[in-house]
C-alpha cells in the first residue's frame, strides 16, 4: 500500500485508466473489433505483438532471480512460441521473411529491453500492462477473431490468447495482483512503475495510431 493505504494494484490500475482507454478504443482496434478490417490488419497486429514479445520474454531469464521483477516471471504466461504459431498459420510457413516492425513498435521494444537491462522495476510496468490485458481484454480479440475469420476456437491463429497453464484466469490474476501489492518498491519507485506503465499504455497507442495508418477502417 502507499502512504494513503491504496493497494499498489489498484493504484497503478486506476492511474493508467485515461491511457488504457485511449489504446483500447483507437480506430484501429475499433475496426477490428467491429469487423471492419480484414485478416490481413490482424496478421500485421500480430506481427507486431511478435517484437514486442521477444523483448519481453528474451530478457526474462536474466531477470528469474532479480528481487523486484523475478517473481512476475512465470513460464505459463510466456507467449512467443505461440505467437509464432499464429504466424505461420496466418502468414504460412515463411513468416518470418519479410516480417518488419513498426517504428512504433520497434521503439516500443526497445523501451522494454532498455527496462530489462537496466531498470527491472521498469519491466515490471511493461509486464503488468501486457500479460494482464491478454488475459483480460485479449480475450474479447480472440473472440472477435474466430467469429470473423472463422479461426478454430482457441486454434491457429489465436493461440497468442489462450493460456493453456492457467486454467482459472481470475483466481491467476487476483495472484498476479498481490504480486503487485507486495511488489519490492519503496513509494517513489512505486509512483516510477505507475509512470512507466502509461507510457507503455502510449507506445501501445502508436503502434495502433501506425496500423490504423495502414489499415484504414473506411477503406
Amino acid at each position: 500500500m502507499d502512504a494513503t493505504g491504496t493497494p499498489f494494484s489498484t493504484l497503478i490500475r486506476t492511474a493508467s485508466h485515461e491511457q488504457h482507454t485511449r489504446a483500447e478504443t483507437s480506430s484501429f482496434m475499433s475496426g477490428l473489433l467491429a469487423g471492419r478490417l480484414g485478416v490481413a490488419a490482424y496478421a500485421r497486429y500480430t506481427e507486431q505483438l511478435w517484437f514486442v514479445y521477444r523483448a519481453l520474454e528474451d530478457t526474462a531469464g536474466t531477470l528469474r532471480d532479480d528481487p523486484v521483477a523475478g517473481p512476475f516471471v512465470r513460464p505459463e504466461l510466456m507467449r512467443t512460441p505461440e505467437l509464432e504459431r499464429d504466424l505461420a498459420h496466418l502468414r504460412g510457413p515463411q513468416w518470418r521473411s519479410g516480417l518488419t516492425a513498426l517504428p512504433a513498435t520497434a521503439a516500443y521494444a526497445a523501451r522494454v529491453a532498455e527496462c530489462a537491462r537496466d531498470w527491472a522495476a521498469g519491466y515490471v510496468a511493461h509486464h503488468y500492462t501486457r500479460y494482464l490485458g491478454d488475459l483480460s481484454g485479449g480475450q474479447i480479440i480472440r473472440d472477435r477473431a474466430e467469429k470473423t475469420w472463422g479461426f478454430a476456437r482457441k486454434g491457429d491463429g489465436v493461440r497468442f490468447y489462450v493460456f493453456e497453464e492457467i486454467p482459472n484466469p481470475a483466481a491467476f490474476k487476483r495472484a498476479y495482483r498481490e504480486l503487485l501489492d507486495a511488489v519490492n518498491a519503496d513509494d517513489l519507485e512505486k509512483q516510477r512503475i505507475v509512470d512507466e506503465c502509461r507510457r507503455a499504455f502510449d507506445f501501445n497507442s502508436a503502434v495502433f495510431h501506425e496500423l490504423g495508418a495502414e489499415f484504414p477502417a473506411s477503406a
